[in-house]
Formats: C-alpha cells, sequence, structure tokens
C-alpha cells in the first residue's frame, strides 16, 4: 500500500469523526424544524453550554476520585444531558412559545438574541480563554492504535474517534426508532404535518414541541461532550462556528429529514477533511458552503428532502 493510500484512509477517519459530530448537532436542528417550521439559532450555544457542562462535571468528578472512564461518562451524560435539556426547555418557553402565532422572523430574531445572552453569560462567568481537559482524564485513554504505515507515513485511529463513531450510530438508531415506533415519536410526527389537526385530535402541541425542544439538546449535550474529549479544550465561541455549520449540514442533507441531517454532517466533515489535507486548510470553510450554494442551486429541498406541499 502506497503511503498516498494511506493518507487517504486517514482522511476518512478524520472525516467520519468530524461528520458525527455535526451530524448530531444538525438533528437538533431538523427535529425543531420538522415540526414547527423556524430555525433554533441559538442551538449552537446550546452546543457549547453542554460541552461546558461536561467539563464541569468530569472536574467534579475528578475532585471526588472518579476517573474511571466508562462510569464517568456516563455519570457525566446523565447529569450533563438533564442540564442541557433545561436550557433547551428554557429557550423553547422564552424564545418561541410567546412568538408562535407571529411572523416567522419574529422567533428568529428572538432566537438570535438567545443565543447572544448564552454566549456572552459563558463568557461572563468561564471568561475568554480556553478551558482544558484535565490531565488526569486524558490519560485514561488509549494511546492511537496504528494499523497501517507506507513509507513513513500511518493511519491511526485513537478511543476517542472509535468513542464518537460508536455514540453517534446508537444515537441515531435509537431516536430514528423512538421516532417509529413510539407514541411521542406519533405526535411529532403528527405535528409536522398538521399542528392544528393534530391538536383536534387530542395532541398536546406545546408538551410535543417543548420535548422536541429538550431531545435537541440533549443531543447538542452529547455532541459537546464529545467535542470535549476529541479536542481536549473548549471556549465560549464555539457555538457559533459548529452551529453555522451543523445548521448547513441540516439544509445540505434536507432539513426535516432526520437522515438527511446525519449524511449532510458527513459529507460536510468529508469536504472540510479532504480539502484541508488536499488543497488548503486555510480555505475549508469556503469549499463546505460552496457545495451547500450548489446543492441548493441545482436541488433546493437538499438531497434527502422533500418539496413542502402547501395546504389549501
Amino acid at each position: 500500500m502506497t503511503a498516498d493510500s494511506v493518507t487517504f484512509l486517514q482522511q476518512v477517519i478524520n472525516g467520519l469523526t468530524l461528520g458525527s459530530v455535526y451530524g448530531l448537532i444538525a438533528i437538533g436542528y431538523t427535529m425543531v424544524y420538522g415540526i414547527i417550521g423556524m430555525i433554533n439559532f441559538a442551538h449552537g450555544d446550546i452546543y457549547m453550554i453542554g460541552a461546558f457542562h461536561s467539563l464541569i462535571v468530569i472536574l467534579v468528578l475528578g475532585f471526588f476520585g472518579i476517573t474511571w472512564v466508562p462510569l464517568a461518562l456516563v455519570v457525566v451524560l446523565v447529569i450533563a444531558v438533564a442540564l442541557t435539556a433545561l436550557y433547551g426547555w428554557t429557550v423553547e418557553r422564552i424564545a418561541y412559545l410567546p412568538l408562535r402565532g407571529s411572523t416567522r422572523l419574529a422567533p428568529l430574531i428572538s432566537a438570535i438574541g438567545m443565543s447572544i445572552i448564552l454566549s456572552n453569560s459563558v463568557l461572563l462567568l468561564q471568561e475568554a480563554r480556553g478551558k482544558p481537559l484535565p490531565v488526569v482524564t486524558e490519560s485514561q485513554f488509549n494511546p492511537p492504535f496504528v494499523f497501517l504505515e507506507a513509507e513513513g507515513i500511518t493511519a491511526q485511529i485513537t478511543d476517542k474517534q472509535i468513542l464518537i463513531m460508536i455514540v453517534t450510530i446508537l444515537v441515531v438508531v435509537g431516536f430514528t426508532m423512538m421516532i417509529k415506533h413510539t407514541s411521542l415519536g406519533r405526535q411529532q410526527r403528527s405535528c409536522e404535518q398538521d399542528m392544528k389537526m393534530a391538536s383536534l385530535l387530542g395532541v398536546n402541541v406545546n408538551r410535543t414541541i417543548s420535548l422536541t425542544f429538550i431531545m435537541g439538546a440533549a443531543l447538542a449535550c452529547v455532541a459537546g461532550l464529545l467535542v470535549t474529549l476529541y479536542y481536549e479544550n473548549i471556549k465560549f465561541n464555539i457555538g457559533f462556528v459548529a452551529g453555522i455549520k451543523a445548521f448547513s449540514a441540516a439544509v445540505l442533507g434536507g432539513i426535516g429529514s432526520l437522515p438527511g441531517a446525519m449524511l449532510g454532517g458527513l459529507l460536510l466533515g468529508f469536504i472540510e477533511v479532504f480539502f484541508s489535507g488536499y488543497v488548503a486548510a486555510d480555505y475549508k470553510d469556503v469549499a463546505a458552503f460552496g457545495v451547500l450554494v450548489l446543492v441548493l442551486i441545482f436541488r433546493p429541498t437538499g438531497l434527502l428532502g422533500k418539496p413542502e406541499i402547501e395546504k389549501v
């Protein structure tokens, strides 16, 4: 095997890792849009809040001597997801519920305001400098596993990359099964098709929308935890860039489609990684958004999206 083949395989692994994170965040966007037809532009900052909650819980567990990774991850997931879900519920109550009967522009502006409030609140509380993952936590993970080598070039995968991919698969499969086979999933699908008719048939629309925001925030928190473990450093402004890219991934795959959000995230991750590796890392965002523009020109509904049928 040549060095070019090894490099290509390494980029595939990196693309899967990055795309998995984008996909998890994008699912939150697409779930909210699918039900109420609005974009939650505070979702990226919910992801950032989830990352900080995860880091804080990790620090508290380290203080009490709980450093065994499997146990620590379960505890972090439970506590951080619960706290972050509360933020998602709060955003829906403050920024969306009072404006549900207004024009679409009003909740959009309200969500942007919530985004600014969340990011600046973390800036005031945590300051602008990056927050690193504790060294004791980093040492619990094994060194990278090298599985291919040619001409001094290696292809390797880490425990963290494997964890990100496994968690993403489990979450996507779990949410897909939940939406298809549970009462809540049926209520969400009915609200997506016709909110007024769903309400007339006994569906609690307000509760369904709130639970959708909570679920989206929980997914964002999972992504925040994975990013904290992977990059080992987080800042208050990570939500803006990740949120914009995840929104682009949702649009690319077809906003309103759960598989489309995951597909868009993976494609965006591959575009960024391969453009960085083979062309120019400084322009990877230009390439990603350029592909998005082309998709919107030639297929406005996204790759897996369906045309919106206007009810008359």
